[in-house]
Formats: C-alpha cells, sequence, structure tokens
C-alpha cells in the first residue's frame, strides 16, 4: 500500500488512494457551495500523486513530516510537481494543445502551490515561478517516478472528466471577466483544496480533533439566541422605566428595522446609525435573520481594530456561549519553510457559523498565497459579511478590495452590510473619484431608510472647535484642562503621545489605553473604567482620566461628560463623539467634545491626510459636524485627494495584464499588507505575571512550551497574543527578551519589558523604574 502520511498514534499508516480519495470528496462539497465541483475535486484526486514515487515512500516512513515539502529536503521528497504536469498530460488528450495548456494551468496553480503556496506564473522579483518550475527536467522525473510508483503498487488514480464536460467547466470558470474574478475564482478553489488536505491529514493524526467540529451548534439556533437575548434586554428597559428616553427609543427603532429588512434578496445592505444606536447588536441581528431567510452559511463580522474586536467577542460569547464564537486576528502562522504537521493543522479555517475577525485577516487572507492564510476563504461562499466601522478601509487599497467584494456579491452569494456612523461613499461610482473612475460596489440598500431623522434624535454631543486649527496644544496645558474636569476622557492620535500625557495626570484617577496591551490587558482596564464610570453614575464622586489612543473609539462602549480628540479624520471625531455622552445622562445639556491640535507624524501619512481633509472642509464652512451629509462630503474630499486607490498595483498584478491565465499571486500577496511594515509577529504575554485574574493562563503556557498546539489552544490564549511589527521582535529576540513557541507564536520572557499600566514597552520609549508594577 502507498502510504500518504506516517502512523499515527494508533499505529495505522495513512494510504495515499483513501487520502486522494477522500479530500477529492471533500473539496468538492466545499467548492459546491458557488455551483462548481469539478476543479477542487480533480485537484483532490491528483494533488498527492508525486507521493506515490519510492524515494518519498522510503523518507514518508521514517519522517512523520515528511509530507510536508520543503520541511525536509531533497530532490526526490518533492511531491506537487507530478499532479500539475498530470493535469496537463490529461487535458492534452481531451483538447487542443492551445486550449489544453490555459486550462490544465487552473489545476498546475493548486496542486503546485498546496504546500508552498499559490505562485506567481512567471519569475518575479528573484522568486521562480511557476511555468519554469514545471518545465525543468527534475519535475518530469517527479511525474513518471510518480506514475511507474503508482503501477507497481497496482493503484490508480480518479479519471479525468470527458471532453464536453471539462469543456463546459472551463468556459465558466475562464469566461469570468470582472476584474480579479478568475484569480480569486482560483484562489476560492485553492481554499477548498487546502483545507480538505488539512482536515482529512487531522483526522488521520488525531480524530477526537475532527469530532470536535461537530460541537457548533446551527445558525437557526443563532439567531434564536440572539432574538431571546434582545427581548431579555428591552424587558429590563421597560421595567426600568427608561423605555420612553431617546436613546432607548432610537436602539429599538434601529433593531426593529434590521428585523424588518432581513427578508430582502442578498445584496449591498447599509446601516448608518450614530454612535450609541446599538448598531453591532442589530447588524447582528440582521445578519442572522438575513442568513436564515436565505439559508445562507455563517456570518462573518469584521472590524477594524484588534484591540477592540475582544469586546465585541467577549459580549457574543456571553450571548451564545463560550467557544461558540471564533474570534480570529491572530498572525500566529508558521512560515512555509519552518511547517510541521502540528502547526499547519492548527492554522484557523473559521468552521464556525459565527467569525469575529479583523480588516486586516479577511482582506489580506482574499489575497494571500499562503496555505494557511488561504484556507478559510471558500467557508466565505454564502456568508453575511459585516464590515463594522466600514469606513476605516483603507484608501490605498480600495480598488483592489472594492473588486474582491464585487466578485464575492456576484459569484458566491454573499451580502455585505456596510456598518457604520460615518458611512463613506463607496457605492456611487460618479461620486467616489469621478477622475480615476474608481470602480465601486452596487448601489446599496439602506436599512435605515432616513438615518437624518434619528441622528438627530439621537444628537447629545456638540463638538468645540479651537481657533487655530494649525497651532499645537501642549501636552502639559492640555492635562491642566483635564484636570479642572472631575471626569474626561482623551484620545491621542500616538501611543507617544498616550503615555506622555497619562504620566502628567494622577496615577490613582488616571487609566490608560492602547493598542500595546494585549486583549486580555484592555479587557481588564475597560471593565475598570466601566466599573469606575458605574461608581459615578450611582453618586460617587471618584474622579476619573482616561487617556487612549483611537482604538477606544470603535465599539468600546464608555460614557463620559467632556471628550478632547486630537485633530484627526471628521470620521474619527465623530467617533469619538460617540463616547460623549452617549447614554443621554447630561439632563438638558450636551457633552462636550473638544478638538485640540496635536503633531502628527509623517511617518503616519493616512492620519495626516485625514487631518488635512478634517482642516478643508472646516475652512469651507461646516454647521453640523455630526450629520449624514458631512460624512459624504468628508469622505469625497478625502478619496479626491489620494494618490491611487490601488497604490501597489494589486489589481494589474492579478488581471493577466502579461497573459492569458497568468497571475502573479505571490507578489500580490507581498504587495496587499494594510498595516504598511514588514509582516507582524506573535507576542504571547504572561499575563498573570503582572496581574491577578489571570492564572488559567500558566499551563496553557506550558502545553505551548512542549509543543503541544492544536487550533483550540491556539484560541484559548488570543487574547493574550499581541501583535507586533517583526522589527520589535528582531529587537526583542537580540536582547534574550522571548522565547520561540510553537505555531510561529514567541512568548515574552522578560517581565520589564511589559508594563501594567502602559503595555509592551519599546526599546526608545523606556520608562522610569517607579512605573513598572511587578
Amino acid at each position: 500500500m502507498l502510504i500518504a502520511h506516517s502512523q499515527n498514534d494508533t499505529g495505522h499508516w495513512h494510504g495515499l488512494t483513501a487520502h486522494l480519495d477522500k479530500v477529492a470528496a471533500l473539496a468538492a462539497e466545499f467548492s459546491s457551495a458557488w455551483g462548481d465541483t469539478l476543479w477542487a475535486g480533480l485537484a483532490g484526486a491528483w494533488h498527492d500523486l508525486g507521493k506515490a514515487r519510492p524515494g518519498f515512500q522510503r523518507h514518508i516512513r521514517h519522517n512523520p513530516d515528511a509530507h510536508i515539502e520543503s520541511r525536509v529536503p531533497g530532490a526526490e521528497k518533492t511531491h506537487s510537481a507530478a499532479g500539475a504536469l498530470h493535469a496537463r498530460a490529461e487535458f492534452g488528450r481531451l483538447l487542443d494543445a492551445r486550449s489544453a495548456d490555459g486550462v490544465a494551468r487552473v489545476l498546475q496553480y493548486l496542486i503546485a502551490g498546496h504546500h508552498a503556496g499559490l505562485a506567481d506564473w512567471q519569475p518575479q522579483d528573484g522568486h521562480g515561478g511557476l511555468a519554469p518550475r514545471l518545465a525543468e527536467a527534475a519535475a518530469q522525473a517527479e511525474y513518471e517516478e510518480a506514475l511507474r510508483g503508482l503501477a507497481e503498487a497496482g493503484e490508480t488514480l480518479q479519471a479525468a472528466p470527458d471532453s464536453a464536460k471539462l469543456s463546459a467547466a472551463a468556459r465558466a470558470l475562464l469566461g469570468q471577466r470582472e476584474p480579479l474574478a478568475r484569480s480569486l475564482a482560483l484562489r476560492m478553489l485553492f481554499s477548498a483544496l487546502v483545507d480538505a488536505d488539512f482536515l482529512d491529514t487531522e483526522k488521520h493524526f488525531d480524530d477526537a480533533k475532527a469530532t470536535r467540529r461537530a460541537d457548533f451548534p446551527p445558525l437557526n439556533e443563532y439567531a434564536d439566541q440572539l432574538q431571546a437575548h434582545l427581548h431579555a434586554l428591552s424587558e429590563r428597559v421597560q421595567v426600568s422605566g427608561q423605555a420612553g428616553s431617546p436613546v432607548m427609543a432610537a436602539r429599538a427603532e434601529v433593531q426593529q428595522a434590521c428585523l424588518a429588512s432581513a427578508a430582502q434578496p442578498p445584496g449591498v445592505f447599509t446601516l448608518t446609525v450614530p454612535t450609541g444606536g446599538g448598531k453591532t447588536l442589530s447588524s447582528l441581528a440582521f445578519a442572522l435573520e438575513h442568513a436564515r431567510h436565505h439559508d445562507l452559511r455563517r456570518v462573518v463580522y469584521a472590524i477594524p481594530y484588534t484591540s477592540i474586536i475582544e469586546q465585541t467577542a467577549s459580549v457574543l460569547a456571553g450571548i451564545f456561549g463560550e467557544g461558540r464564537v471564533i474570534e480570529h486576528h491572530s498572525q500566529a502562522e508558521a512560515e512555509p519553510g519552518n511547517e510541521t504537521t502540528a502547526s499547519r493543522l492548527a492554522c484557523e479555517n473559521w468552521d464556525s457559523p459565527l467569525i469575529v475577525t479583523t480588516n486586516v485577516q479577511l482582506f489580506e487572507s482574499l489575497f494571500a498565497n499562503r496555505t494557511s492564510r488561504c484556507r478559510k476563504l471558500h467557508r466565505l461562499a454564502g456568508s453575511v459579511i459585516v464590515l463594522d466601522e466600514a469606513q476605516m478601509l483603507p484608501p490605498e487599497f480600495l480598488q483592489p478590495i472594492l473588486d474582491a467584494l464585487n466578485v464575492l456579491l456576484t459569484r458566491y452569494r454573499i451580502s455585505l452590510v456596510l456598518c457604520t456612523a460615518t458611512q463613506p461613499v463607496l457605492t456611487d461610482r460618479s461620486s467616489i473619484d469621478p477622475r480615476r473612475a474608481l470602480r465601486g460596489l452596487p448601489q446599496p440598500k439602506p436599512i435605515i431608510p432616513a438615518p437624518g431623522r434619528l441622528f438627530e434624535q439621537l444628537r447629545r454631543t456638540e463638538i468645540r472647535w479651537p481657533e487655530d486649527l494649525s497651532t499645537p496644544t501642549e501636552l502639559p496645558a492640555l492635562a491642566e484642562h483635564i484636570q479642572a474636569e472631575p471626569c474626561a476622557l482623551a484620545i491621542l492620535n500616538t501611543r507617544k503621545d498616550a503615555i506622555e500625557l497619562a504620566r502628567l495626570l494622577p496615577r490613582d484617577s488616571t487609566l490608560h489605553l492602547s493598542a500595546a496591551m494585549c486583549g486580555a490587558h484592555r479587557a481588564q482596564v475597560i471593565a475598570d473604567i466601566r466599573a469606575r464610570l458605574a461608581r459615578r453614575a450611582a453618586g460617587a464622586d471618584d474622579t476619573l482620566h482616561v487617556i487612549s489612543t483611537q482604538l477606544i473609539e470603535a465599539g468600546v462602549d464608555v460614557d463620559f461628560p467632556v471628550v478632547w480628540r486630537a485633530l484627526a479624520g471628521l470620521d474619527s471625531i465623530a467617533q469619538a463623539a460617540g463616547r460623549c455622552n452617549r447614554e443621554g445622562r447630561l439632563a438638558g445639556r450636551l457633552g462636550q467634545v473638544r478638538v485640540v491640535v496635536r503633531p502628527i507624524p509623517r511617518t503616519l501619512a493616512q492620519l495626516r491626510s485625514a487631518a488635512e481633509t478634517t482642516v478643508s472642509l472646516h475652512a469651507e464652512g461646516l454647521p453640523d459636524a455630526l450629520a449624514p451629509e458631512a460624512f459624504e462630503r468628508y469622505f469625497k474630499l478625502f478619496y479626491a485627494r489620494q494618490k491611487s486607490h490601488d497604490a501597489y498595483g494589486i489589481v494589474d498584478l492579478l488581471n493577466e495584464t502579461t497573459g492569458p491565465m497568468e497571475f502573479n499571486f505571490r507578489s500580490a500577496a507581498d504587495q496587499f499588507k494594510l498595516i504598511d511594515d514588514e509582516d507582524q509577529a506573535a507576542l504571547l504575554i504572561p499575563l498573570h505575571r503582572k496581574l491577578d485574574g489571570h492564572a488559567h493562563l500558566e499551563p496553557l503556557i506550558t502545553r505551548l512550551a512542549r509543543g503541544d498546539t492544536d487550533r483550540w489552544l491556539l484560541r484559548s490564549v488570543q487574547r493574550y497574543v499581541l501583535n507586533i511589527r517583526q522589527r520589535q521582535l528582531d529587537e526583542l529576540l537580540k536582547t534574550r527578551a522571548v522565547t520561540a513557541l510553537a505555531s510561529g507564536i514567541h512568548l515574552l520572557k522578560d517581565d520589564n519589558r511589559y508594563d501594567a499600566r502602559f503595555g509592551l514597552l519599546t526599546s526608545d520609549n523606556p520608562l522610569d523604574a517607579l512605573t513598572l508594577v511587578q
């Protein structure tokens, strides 16, 4: 018997033919979600043909990771070229030579990349291309050896379809002409293949893990649980006598509108709700009911900031139960050359009906080429995608993002909800940026028919602008103003400003928040903030000052009478206003949002552009900065100021500009980085050594340290993982402040590098010893 994988713990080998048959069936099942089973099924049936080589069979019996290409070096151990060449040979029997070349490339990308990732067709920037690789004599030798090994073992491969079926499938796939349609079609098929491959491999090595996948309830149960939760909330509001308040009445109206709109046909929807209008649960209610009504498979809730995803996931876990919501934002993924069986199986595949993730994870995955990042993409088909704070889409990547969303809408039966208080202009092609002919989304269906009236009903703040929008306010002066208020929030544009301002205020009454703190740490501070605010609401006179970066603006439900906001984009100022008088408790008074000017580093180019756009609008006259019309003006001007909406040429890399079926998958993935820096790294913070309440973390770290990792273990430590820049990790490695764990995660060892008040300390911003809490 030919072997696909080494022995499992029960001593059983994984037969090659059984593996190919199962992967073919699973991959076809996954791709049936968009009505295309032939390509993924064939890719699954042929992907491991190269393992039939006698040399590979010798090595697989002695090395459990030999099935991962590049894990065990050596020409005779490769196996992914054979299936790719088999596709060309088989299609050459059925089609004319030119057609066979083009059609075979569909499977060649998938099969040749099922370990190393989707490649560029031709060499680019020092990286080898797939075309010359498959033309090498070594690849042909691999194919011939595999066929010989298969014949000698008396085993056979699944046959190719007849020419009529193959031609029909080719016309359906290759006939897709929308921008990015064909490249995204290949990436979706690739996702179906690699997830099927991972799952069948996992079932062989640990059947218990595979069984745990059945733990998720059906989507209908999620919808019912949320309705029950919303009903209970409504009853509590009625009992409290607050149902008639403007805020509660508006929230009830938003919920009703969301439920009433859920039966509309799938497409693009806008939910334009002022901050404090309850849009998170209302948008989720719409998404779940919409999915139930149209038999969609899951809801993917995407949030711009890693820093506030924990709050949303925590709220949803309280409604649906722990472990029933996948909170996915980790960058903890091993490089292909460092992968092991454990690290491959631990990567996320979004196998739950409800996913909470980040824009970075969602959109970078849509343009990724690596197996670990692409594995989940096929599960987007037949889903509802909610883009919370949709205005946060980065303008320099706007065109490829909108093109990808358009393909998902047209080809993969999704619905899209653009959910925000500051709705961007993404749908009217003539008004986004007519000079550059930006391709926008289809015309949306508004869930709230008259958002202007809702904004007026929920008006609880006024913005106070400085007389001069060009002269910075010094931090000591700002600290004096804040200290004069018994309860206030200040939101700064940089961590450096936030730390310096916090240090100028009394420590016992000042709390700090930034993305330098891991999620569990932020959650603990936010809980402290809310507890102190609740005591004040009950009559206590405790002083409270909170200094935060902009992470507090998106989804963190806090309520301050006064908010200072460093000058930024108008949307950011409006989001800051959503933390001011949020519950309308200042009887007869409006909350005060006071804009101050602080220097913006040149490295923060988009933030500078957004602030300059706000200054321009203010100079033109901005009578109501919180009205929907103001945001329409703001975003038109903001988008028009951008040099390009595809600054890195992503669309050209994926649009066959050099020839039919010639895609630059690897180059596009390298260029599509929403965070403009080198790759992120995952740093696990041992918070139990700094703060109480986290003792359960220690045994989890022990398990990771001994290499005991799987998807569920990684989910368990997710809120203690801090995503940092690679250069920060390099500096920590140089000073031996961290140690490597499994699955690409590093553990912080030096307790002096993490402060219980400010989070991870950088080497160029040390704090004096008095600020360190041991």
